[in-house]
Formats: structure tokens, sequence, C-alpha cells
């Protein structure tokens, strides 16, 4: 499926109130903001040439960072080996596109789909996948705006995921949205998550999970 939509902007401040006040580093030009169409979106991404997300006809490449991949490396294989184990679905990564709506194209940091959502229960080969993910990891990086999370989880909700997660490397905390619920439920370096509702008997522990970073800091790990 693929819908082309234009929208039509006066200013440069427009594009960016209109994409979450992201710094305009992350606005790519060209196509020129407000024209850009899934087609060049799935180009840019082909040609590996960018990771960008499309947003009312604008190419906003995806904030990014060293350390916040590699907590999003973490997170993701826990899920992966948690899910392939008891064949539930699949996961994906950071350079796994997703079409949310028409002419809305996010890049979640790790994705989980479920196979009942997945047509035939088969993933698709096509370069961005058409179907909305039960489960969206958000990685806040620097250059991530609260405007732009909030937009992008709202959107992930209308689309039909049923939660998202926006994790902070800096907090070392996870906030857990759901849909329908107003309040997120959010979790400390000593807590552990449960996923009842999307992956009944999962767990995951903020200890485990940040420990990384101490590793990295050259802080030795909390026995």
């Amino acid at each position: 499926m693929s819908v082309e939509l234009e929208t039509e902007f006066q200013t440069v401040q427009d594009v960016i109130d209109q994409v979450g006040g992201v710094p305009p580093s992350r606005i790519r030009m060209k196509p020129t903001p407000g024209s850009a169409t899934e087609a060049d979106a799935i180009a840019l991404h082909e040609k590996k040439r960018a990771l960008c997300e499309l947003v009312d006809g604008v190419l906003v490449e995806k904030g990014m960072g060293y350390v916040e991949s590699l907590i999003a490396g973490a997170i993701y294989a826990m899920i992966r080996g948690f899910v392939r184990a008891r064949k539930l679905g699949v996961a994906s990564v950071a350079d796994g596109p997703y079409l949310i709506a028409p002419g809305l194209i996010l890049i979640p940091d790790v994705a989980f789909v479920s196979w009942e959502r997945c047509p035939g229960g088969r993933v698709s080969r096509r370069a961005v996948a058409e179907v909305v993910p039960d489960l969206a990891v958000e990685v806040l990086s620097a250059s991530n705006t609260r405007a732009e999370m909030d937009r992008k989880r709202q959107a992930y909700f209308d689309a039909g995921t049923s939660s998202v997660w926006m994790v902070s490397t800096h907090e070392r905390t996870i906030a857990i949205y759901d849909r329908g619920i107003d309040e997120p439920r959010k979790y400390g370096e000593g807590d552990v998550i449960e996923l009842q509702e999307i992956l009944p008997g999962f767990r995951l522990s903020l200890a485990e999970l940040f420990g990384e970073l101490d590793e990295i800091e050259g802080v030795p790990p909390t026995p």
C-alpha cells in the first residue's frame, strides 16, 4: 500500500513545529518538506543513507546514539529470545520501519509483532512492514523532544499498538504507556517489568539491563 500525501508549510518553523520541535539538523530538505512520500523514505532506507521516519510529508532522521543503541540491543535480545522460544511472533530492531498509517512511517528502536497481526502468519519481505506492532520501544536520545515523542506515541496508539515504552538511559528508567490508559507505569533501576497482557511470563530486570551502562563507563557492575 502506498498513499502519497502532501502538506503545505509556510515557514521552516512550521515544519519544525509539525514534527514535534526536533532539531533542524534532523529534517531533510530533499524532497522539500511536505512533499516527501513513502517511496522517498523507502529509497533512503534501501540505500542505507539515513534512517528516516516519514511524518506529514517530511523526512525526519531518527535520533541516534551509541549508548542508546546498546540498551536497545539488550532489550531486543531479551524480547527476541522470549518470543522465538515460544513461537509468539517476531521482534525487530532500529532499522526496521513500519507503515503505521498512510503517509506515516515510524522506526521504533525495538518492536514486537505477534503472529496474529502478520497476514498468513508470515513476515513480509517488503522494505517497510505494513503491520502495526503490538509493542513499540523508543530509547530516548539527546535530540528527541517531548512533543516529538508524545506525537509518536499517540500515532502508535491510533494505529492499534497496545503498549509503548519510553526508555531513558540517562535516568535509567522505563515509562510504559498502555493504550487507553492516561498515566504511564514508571519503572526504576530496582524494578522488574512483567508484561502479562502482551507477553505473559516475560520479565525484564532494569538492574540487569542498565548494568551494561556501568561496564561502558568503566564502573564495575553491581554484584
